[in-house]
Formats: C-alpha cells, sequence, structure tokens
C-alpha cells in the first residue's frame, strides 16, 4: 500500500526531551523499518518546497488483519479511567493500570479500583441576579434589625425572574436563635445520594434561599474530585482516625479475600436469623437475605456499606455459638475463637474502608451497631463508651432522633429507623453507666421517634407506598416491644412519690404486659419463653424500684425491707430457673448466659445487702435464719451459673461483688459452728489473694499478655492475636450487662448507681449505705 505523509516545515525536534534535535523523516523511517515484515508499502513524501513527490524508502509494514484491527505483538495494558482508591486515599499520582496500579505494586499496598459516585454540578453561592433584587433583599435585612430609617417611600417592586432569590425571608444574622416555636428539622439529600439532618435554622434558611445547589456535606466531600484524578500532593495524609477508633492500621484494604464461600456464608446468615435478631430486630430479614445471597455468590459486587454488614452479620453468628458447634457446622479446623479473630478483623477494616466516623448511611450504621452489641466483652469500658456515643452521633445526623412520619420519609424506611434509634440510645445508656459516667438520663424534648409497629417483616419492603397494618398478637417483634414496653413502665415507677400511686401503676403495668404479651406466648417457643419471664420480672422489677424510694429517704420499716429482699430473692430465683433451661434455650445462650433480666444487679446488691446487715449488727433479725439458708443456696447457684463474670472477670465492678459476698460470708461465719465453706467462697478467697499478689508484683514488671487482643493485625491465614488487659483503677465502675438490659430514661439516682458509688469508693462496706 501507498501511504503519504506531509510532514510540514517544521521537520526537526526535540523527540525525547534530551535536548537533541532529530530529522523527523530519518527517525520516522528508521523506526517503521526496525518492525521488519514481509510486506512492503512505498512511503512517499510532500516536500513543502518543491511540492514534488519523493520516493524516500521502501518501508516493510504488516498488512491489516482482517476487521481492519492491527497486529501487534504485545497487547496493552488495561487502564482504568479512574484512579484506585489506596492512591486516592493517599493523594498520590496513580497511573490507573489494571490490576494493580505500580504506585501500590511498588510500595506494596492493596490496590482497589471502585467506579466514583457520578459527579453532580455543583451548586454555587453566588446566582445570577439582577442588581436591583440584591438591593431589595439587603435593605429588607437591615430594616428587620433596625440598621435601616424609614424614608416613608415603599421599597421598589421587584419581578422575580425564574431561578432568582426569593427576598421575602431574608437570612436573618442571628443564626443560632430560633425565632419560631419548635422549629422542625429537615431531611436534606447530600452529594452522595444518603439523607442528612438538620435542626439549625441557618442551614433551613439558607437551604431555603439557596435549594438545592446547596449541599449540606461534610467538609471533605469536596475532595472527591481530587480522589477521581491525578492529585500528586504526596504531602497530604490520608485520614487516619477511622482506623485509630478500631486500631486498624491501614487505612483501606480490599476484602474480598475475607468473604466466607456461598455455603458458608449462607449457613452464616441462617445462624444470624436463628440467633440474634430475634432478639435484636436491627436488620429487615428478606431484604437481607437477598443481599447475603447475591453477594456470597460474587463478592467483587460488594459494596462497602454492604461488607460493613455482612461481615458485622458473620462475626454476631459466630459469636451466638459454641466452639463444639462451630467446628461441627464448619468443619474441625476452624474454631469459634479463629473465626471470630477474621470476622471481627474484617467488620473493622469494613467501618474504616467506609469511613463509618463520616457516614450518613444507615446500612453502616447497622453495621456499628450490630459489631458493638457483639464485642461488649472485648474493649475496656471507657473505649465502648466513646465508640457507643459515635453511633447515637451518626444517628442524629441521620435524623433517627425524629420520627420518619413527620419527615416524610416512605413507610419502609420510618419502620427501619424506629428499630435502630430504639437499639441506639439504651446501647449509649448501658456504655454510660459502665464506664462510671452519667449518660442520657431522659430523652430531650425535641425526640419524637415512636417505637415500631407491631409487624412482621414480611409486611414491610423497600419501596412501599401503603404504611402497614399493626397486628394483634405475636409477631417477630414480641420480645423486642415487650423490652421496650418494660423500659417505659419501670422508667415510671422510678418516678413514683407516694405509695397509693405506685400500686396503682403495677396493676396497670400487670394489665398491660398481660393483655399485650403474656396472652399471646407460647412456652414451647424458646423466644416467648423469654419474653413472658421478661415481661414478668419487669413488674418486679417495678415494685422494687418504687419502694427504694423510701431506702433512699430512710423511711423504710423492717417489713418493708424484708419485702424488698423477697422481691430481690424473686428476681434473682427467676435467673435460676432461666439458666436451668439452657439446653431449652440453647440458640439464646449468647443474651442469657449474661444477667439478662431487668434488675438483675440491684437484687444482687440488695441481696448481699441484707444478709451483710443481718449478722453485723446494722439490722439484726431482719431475716430468719431459714431465709439466710435459702439465700445463700440461691446465691451459690447464681455464682455458678455466672462463674465466669463473677469468679473468672477481671473487671473491677465483679470484683468488688466478690469482695462484698466475702464480707456478707464472713459476718456470718460465726454462727456456722465449723460448717465449711462452699466451693464459690473458696474461689472468691483465691481470686482476691492472686489480684493482691498482680498489684503488687505489676509495679516491678508489665509482662506481655497471652490473651486474645482484637486490636491487633490479622491475616485471613494465621490469627495469632491476643488480649490485652486493661489496667484498671480501683474506682472504675463497668457493668457487663447486655445491651438490651438498659432502660431508656434510666434515672441516675437510682438505687443501684447511688450503692455502687458507696460501695467502689469505701472499700465495700456495705453498712455505709442505709
Amino acid at each position: 500500500m501507498t501511504c503519504l505523509i506531509d510532514f510540514g516545515e517544521d521537520m526537526k525536534c526535540d523527540l525525547d526531551g534530551t535536548g537533541e534535535v532529530r530529522d523527523l523523516r530519518l527517525w520516522f523511517f528508521k523506526t517503521i523499518a526496525s518492525s521488519g515484515d514481509s510486506k512492503t508499502a512505498k512511503i512517499m513524501m510532500t516536500s513543502p518546497e518543491s511540492g514534488s513527490e519523493i520516493r524516500r524508502a521502501l518501508v516493510s509494514i504488516a498488512q491489516a488483519p482482517p476487521g481492519g484491527v492491527p497486529a501487534q505483538s504485545h497487547a496493552p495494558r488495561a487502564t482504568m479511567t479512574y484512579s484506585c482508591q489506596t492512591c486516592a486515599k493517599r493523594k498520590v499520582k496513580c497511573d490507573k493500570i489494571s490490576p494493580r496500579c505500580s504506585t501500590c505494586r511498588k510500595g506494596g499496598f492493596d490496590c482497589l479500583y471502585q467506579a466514583p459516585q457520578p459527579r453532580r454540578r455543583k451548586g454555587k453561592f453566588s446566582v445570577d441576579i439582577s442588581l436591583l433584587e440584591k438591593l431589595n433583599q439587603y435593605e429588607t435585612i437591615l430594616r428587620e434589625h433596625n440598621l435601616l430609617p424609614e424614608t416613608g417611600h415603599p421599597p421598589p417592586t421587584v419581578t422575580k425572574k425564574p431561578g432568582s432569590l426569593p427576598i421575602s425571608e431574608p437570612v436573618s444574622s442571628h443564626w443560632n436563635v430560633a425565632h419560631e416555636p419548635n422549629p422542625e428539622g429537615k431531611l436534606f439529600v447530600g452529594k452522595d445520594g444518603q439523607p442528612r439532618y438538620t435542626d439549625s435554622l441557618l442551614w433551613r434558611k439558607l437551604r431555603d434561599q439557596f435549594g438545592d445547589g446547596l449541599h449540606l456535606t461534610s467538609d471533605d466531600d469536596e475532595d472527591d474530585d481530587a480522589q477521581d484524578g491525578d492529585g500528586d500532593d504526596s504531602e497530604l495524609m490520608p485520614d487516619l482516625l477511622p482506623g485509630a477508633f478500631l486500631a486498624v492500621a491501614s487505612p483501606i484494604c480490599k476484602l474480598t479475600r475475607y468473604h466466607p464461600s456461598h455455603t458458608d456464608a449462607m449457613l452464616l446468615w441462617t445462624i444470624y436469623r436463628e440467633n440474634v435478631e430475634p432478639i435484636t430486630r436491627i436488620v429487615h430479614v428478606p431484604s437481607t437475605a437477598s443481599m447475603v445471597e447475591a453477594v456470597s455468590r460474587q463478592p467483587e459486587i460488594s459494596s462497602k456499606a454492604q461488607d460493613c454488614l455482612l461481615f458485622a452479620i458473620y462475626h454476631f453468628a459466630v459469636y451466638s455459638i459454641t466452639d463444639e458447634e462451630c467446628r461441627e457446622k464448619f468443619g474441625a479446623q476452624h474454631s469459634r475463637e479463629s473465626l471470630l479473630r477474621r470476622y471481627h478483623h474484617a467488620t473493622q477494616q469494613a467501618l474504616v474502608n467506609a469511613s463509618f466516623l463520616k457516614t450518613t448511611d444507615m446500612t453502616v450504621l447497622q453495621a456499628l451497631l450490630l459489631y458493638l452489641l457483639s464485642s461488649v466483652h472485648i474493649y475496656d469500658s471507657h473505649t465502648f463508651w466513646i465508640l457507643s456515643g459515635v453511633a447515637l452521633r451518626i444517628g442524629q445526623r441521620i435524623g433517627l432522633h425524629r420520627d420518619g412520619e413527620k419527615l416524610g420519609l416512605p413507610p419502609f424506611e420510618v419502620q427501619m429507623r424506629r428499630r435502630i434509634f430504639c437499639q441506639l440510645l439504651p446501647l449509649d445508656g448501658v456504655a454510660s453507666h459502665m464506664s462510671g459516667i452519667t449518660g442520657v438520663s431522659s430523652i430531650p424534648e425535641g425526640w419524637d421517634t415512636l417505637k415500631p409497629l407491631n409487624i412482621n417483616d414480611d409486611q414491610i419492603w423497600p419501596g412501599m407506598t401503603e404504611p402497614p397494618t399493626e397486628q394483634n398478637g405475636a409477631t417477630d417483634l414480641i420480645f423486642f416491644l415487650s423490652r421496650l414496653t418494660n423500659a417505659k413502665l419501670i422508667t415510671t415507677a422510678s418516678k413514683v412519690k407516694d405509695d397509693k400511686t405506685g400500686e396503682e401503676l403495677v396493676n396497670q403495668a400487670k394489665a398491660e404486659v398481660e393483655e399485650n404479651f403474656i396472652r399471646y406466648c407460647d412456652v414451647l417457643n424458646p423466644l416467648h419463653f423469654i419474653t413472658a419471664t421478661m415481661a414478668r420480672v419487669g413488674v418486679t422489677v417495678m415494685q422494687i424500684r418504687i419502694k427504694l424510694r423510701k431506702i433512699r429517704n430512710h423511711t423504710a420499716t423492717s417489713e418493708e425491707r424484708r419485702e424488698l429482699f423477697h422481691l430481690s430473692m424473686k428476681v434473682l430465683e427467676t435467673d435460676i430457673a432461666t439458666h436451668s433451661q439452657s439446653a431449652f434455650l440453647k440458640q439464646y445462650q449468647w443474651h442469657v448466659q449474661p444477667f439478662f433480666l431487668w434488675g438483675s444487679w440491684d437484687s444482687l446488691i440488695i441481696v448481699l445487702s441484707a444478709l451483710y446487715k443481718n449478722h453485723s449488727g446494722h439490722l439484726q433479725n431482719l431475716l430468719s435464719p431459714a431465709e439466710t439458708d435459702d439465700a445463700w443456696k440461691k446465691l451459690e447457684k447464681i455464682y455458678h451459673d455466672h462463674w465466669k463474670e463473677l469468679i473468672e472477670s477481671k473487671r473491677a465492678v465483679h470484683a468488688s461483688f466478690g469482695y462484698l459476698t466475702l464480707r456478707a460470708w464472713d459476718v456470718r461465719q460465726p454462727f456456722l459452728n465449723g460448717i465449711p465453706e462452699p466451693s464459690f467462697i473458696t474461689a472468691l478467697r483465691g481470686r482476691s489473694i492472686r489480684r493482691q499478689g498482680q498489684t503488687a508484683a505489676s509495679s516491678t514488671s508489665s509482662a506481655p499478655s497471652t490473651e486474645f487482643n482484637p486490636h491487633l493485625p490479622v491475616s485471613a491465614e494465621t490469627a495469632s492475636l491476643q488480649f490485652q488487659t486493661q489496667p484498671k483503677l480501683p474506682t472504675e465502675m463497668e457493668l457487663n450487662w447486655t445491651a438490651e438490659e438498659f432502660n431508656f430514661e434510666a434515672n441516675a439516682a437510682d438505687f443501684d448507681w447511688m450503692f455502687w458509688d458507696q460501695l467502689v469508693a469505701g472499700g465495700g462496706d456495705a453498712s455505709s449505705y442505709k
């Protein structure tokens, strides 16, 4: 073939940037000739000076293959149209080579490509309005604040053009003052498509005036474009704060290798659905099941939010079963401990990948809640309190504290938001008391989220337009709703001022729980058994809270103290009866094994205090010998059922309970006539001696811990992790409660916390409380 090439007049240039000027014609011929082939073609060049065609060379050029695609000896490396996530986070240049860019290959980083969200046109504060409109607006603002004298002339009439600023509601300079009673907050959709809530008057006015051009976004949303580009600002550091919260070293890490096989994923989902979801009610089972089915087959399609939720579900599923069950279901080589380590790390990393501290995605919040509920035993109390506060703040940012119906949200979102909100406050309340800090003692006035409707999951679905019809009888939410009802009743009981009101309230509570829950419970159903048990105990705890009023006021008679003792024993007896059904309640042992009943800690303190005072001379003959003997037998059973918490636990609160138990036993021992002490007392004495020895040794040595620490890096193949035992201060208060045990508006002045303050501060002298 013949190819006519016109180089033009300028036929010399610097080809390789070395400063050497070469003749383009000579370079072209050498380059083409170096390819070599059996086919030849004539290269004709047009001389700009003569205009004549001159035969310059015969160069071998390969004939184009059929279809017009030139043959290549080496296929070019595939490139992406956007930077990898690692380079974008590090704000370094990315050559976009797939599957691994050069920067990540040289630095040994995980290279993950994820298509950026479609860009939206950025709105601007400045809009095209006429000078007259601007002048009118400014004059209106000045007149509102008496800064512009009245001239007697009406302001000029302005005809608004489409898209111009409204002038009827100027932005007030007093942006932080609510000029209207109880201003309603609003949900705005950010650039990422996620809702953000604001009740700030300033932001609402600006949004009303500038419309969708003004986005309520996080400060770093403006960096999205930079992440999609090829910025070379290597001095900027990646955001390490989310990782620091969860002690994860890598700011971003590809998690495909951590996903289980499809078979294991579906098995883990089944375990979670049967063991965990009936108690927590955080996810929507039908839609989540579809997501698990799809992602478990193709893990590479999982989004960051889906990664968070999936790994949180897998982690909670393993947490809810025993080691024997784990090996039976997943193979002898997979212990419960190893799988917990794997999915604990994967959940942490997924939350970091999703930048959970800045998220407004409800799926990420669901994952964070599940992660915290299954990790309450791992973190020290202060860290857990901070993390629970993060979850609560994220919920506020999404607007979960405002009822979805008032915000005009679809019925499905309304119900799911209510469920999640009903977990946030209890979680934060428990964490607050665990760390010895008074949490939210009452719901703020503007928080109006209602409890979820009594419905089944199959009655709601994404995209529905009509609200579901509430059911009468047992539904999927029977345990969840009964717990909320008990929380409200117990909170009300804590505020009762007289006996008559308290008696009326107790009768009302008995009728309410019987009418709405107990009568629908099938005692052969494990979930219904727990529901009925907790509902009845809730009424008993109400009576305890009401009678504690006189204890606080120092007006209780001996008979009232005896009645309080027997009510507390009733709670402990219910706990013993529940643990006797361990085989029947096997799937809920993760929830039942700790002190899960309302008022368990209150009751234990009351009983131990009464036993101490009965023999120490403070309240002699408060209890009969038969009552005392029966109480100690019940306490022995309590310690047997909760051996891990009350004997083996290293937390200060459990050690203090042991100290109080020993004090109560020691004042009784002179009356035993040589009867040997029970095994749990012996174990408590041994632990006390060991703790004293460890305290003395800790001042001279700091041997590393050999227990499981979820904060260390974890690989997919091995999990040589260790617990890190945090040093405890003698005055630290931390209760290993499940999040489900806390009521919504816990009164910080209640007996348990008053007594506990005195108990820890006073070295355990029960006589300090009277």
